[in-house]
């Protein structure tokens, strides 16, 4: 930020850049870069997310743009959209507005597929990509772009449901002693109260959350009055992604802080959130919300509200985790995010720069654009299908 307390104007690249061509890589389901064993996301959604990376490539100018889709693999459980859904969009609507044009601006490209409905996953893939494409036409790194203005962001970590208390306990005492600044527990109807009660019992003082993906209704208060024993530091997303209403009579109801993730997909419904009390806290991925200029604007949003954010991840590949850092950057991301160690997830990523914690600090990439280059040796054992459009 400057000194006035506006974001840096940065100059407009020298020539209009241009969007040639999109590669979808699909890795095969036995490729040899699978998630860690360790993460059993089981019981919810998560383990039908894992295996499966959507990098696309903008080009223009001898430069490319990489960014990475987060929607499902094959069920839309997460929210609506999927491989399938997006692959469809980006192929027979979105990319055909934009391929062999020339746009000056993040803003501009975005502007051309803005009038169609929903699909923000697939929207995000071509604005983010040129994102970094832009930002490496301007040999700068999109954190500064963006507004942002750390070297570093603080990491937590997300751990899956464990077969038992005594299985949670040992696997937060893993990532505890590694450095991690917050400790996010999964859990489900019936499986709350164990987990983090015996959590809280070895570790006091620690920072930790809940993330229930929706699985509860506001039948549960009961149980969520329970969870405000243990200092929680919030509960994410406990009600359906489309009720407002009842998060803001949970929140009202219970002491701990709420944080909405699948409920937040724009800067209104952000706005419109905070101003019914339905939560104190905001999860941002950049993909769910449609790209990096929207998650700027939700951003700012929570801020005048002086609502705090963090940075949600996707499992995403080196590509999504590198746009998920510089994002992070902005200053009003005041909690550790999902931007946890890469090789946590991967035996091998499709970016040569390793992108893992010290001490809980995630280093931002350094160079221009989201500072990472393609593996292309991993990325082409992993691809099993390319598709090109351009002129």
């Amino acid at each position: 930020m400057r000194g006035d307390g506006q974001r840096p104007s940065p100059r407009i690249s020298p020539f209009p850049l241009q969007c040639r061509h999109y590669a979808a890589n699909r890795p095969r389901r036995d490729a040899p870069c699978p998630p860690s064993p360790e993460i059993p996301f089981r019981d919810l959604f998560w383990g039908l997310h894992v295996a499966l990376l959507r990098p696309a490539h903008l080009y223009s100018g001898g430069l490319e743009g990489y960014a990475e889709s987060v929607s499902d693999d094959v069920f839309p459980l997460y929210r609506e959209e999927t491989v399938a859904t997006t692959v469809a969009m980006l192929r027979d609507v979105l990319l055909p507005r934009v391929i062999g044009k020339t746009f000056n601006s993040p803003e501009a490209i975005a502007a051309v597929n803005a009038p169609f409905k929903g699909n923000r996953m697939a929207k995000a893939v071509i604005e983010m990509a040129f994102w970094d494409l832009w930002s490496r036409s301007l040999n700068t790194p999109l954190s500064r772009l963006l507004g942002g203005t750390r070297e570093s962001v603080p990491v937590g970590v997300s751990l899956g449901i464990q077969p038992s208390a005594e299985a949670t306990v040992e696997i937060v005492a893993r990532h505890v002693a590694q450095g991690y600044k917050r400790i996010k527990l999964k859990i489900k109807p019936g499986w709350e109260i164990t987990p983090v009660s015996a959590v809280r019992a070895v570790f006091p003082d620690i920072t930790m959350t809940v993330d229930a993906n929706s699985a509860y209704t506001y039948a549960d208060l009961k149980t969520f009055r329970r969870l405000d024993q243990f200092g929680l530091d919030y509960i994410e997303q406990p009600l359906a992604f489309d009720d407002i209403v009842d998060h803001a009579k949970l929140q009202a109801a219970i002491q701990t802080a709420l944080c909405l993730d699948e409920s937040i997909q724009s800067a209104a419904d952000c706005r419109k959130a905070l101003e019914l009390r339905a939560a104190r806290v905001i999860n941002i991925k950049v993909g769910r919300v449609g790209g990096h200029a929207e998650a700027r604007r939700v951003h700012d949003v929570a801020a005048a509200f002086d609502a705090p954010v963090w940075c949600g991840g996707m499992v995403e590949s080196g590509i999504g985790r590198a746009h998920n850092i510089h994002l992070a950057t902005l200053p009003n991301f005041s909690k550790p995010g999902d931007t946890s160690s890469a090789s946590r997830y991967w035996d091998a990523d499709i970016v040569n720069e390793p992108l893992e914690t010290v001490d809980g600090m995630m280093p931002v990439p350094a160079g221009p654009g989201i500072g990472v280059t393609l593996n292309r040796a991993v990325l082409e054992k992993v691809t099993e299908a390319v598709e090109v459009l351009g002129p």
